[in-house]
């Protein structure tokens, strides 16, 4: 996978949770915080949403990458050039974690943390 796909597939671990339809209203604790993901392996990725629609993401080796958000069909949309992918998104504060699946299989523990 190259490096900028990669980037974002860390990222959206971050998503891959089930919750229902999620609006841009449920995603304004998320602006000027950041979301989390923990990997088995103690590496983290992470996603900062900005409430213009764009994102930044950094990686579970570190690499940062750019792109645009969107809600779509009550998803959260992330698209970095040509890749886009959708997920649902829990209502989560500051403070809460929630566990999933990464694009890889591995169980992740996502946060909502406060800052940035």
């Amino acid at each position: 996978m190259k490096p900028a796909a990669a980037a974002l597939a860390s990222a959206l671990v971050l998503l891959a949770t089930p919750a229902a339809a999620v609006t841009v209203e449920d995603l304004r604790p998320a602006f000027g915080n950041t979301i989390v993901s923990t990997h088995p392996d103690g590496r983290q990725a992470k996603l900062w949403l900005n409430p213009d629609g764009t994102f930044t993401a950094q990686g579970r080796k570190g690499n940062r990458e750019r792109g645009t958000w969107s809600v779509k069909n009550g998803k959260l949309c992330l698209k970095q050039g040509l890749f886009s992918y959708c997920k649902a998104f829990p209502r989560v504060r500051v403070g809460q974690t929630w566990t999933d699946r990464a694009v890889n299989g591995e169980r992740v523990t996502n946060e909502l943390v406060a800052g940035r």
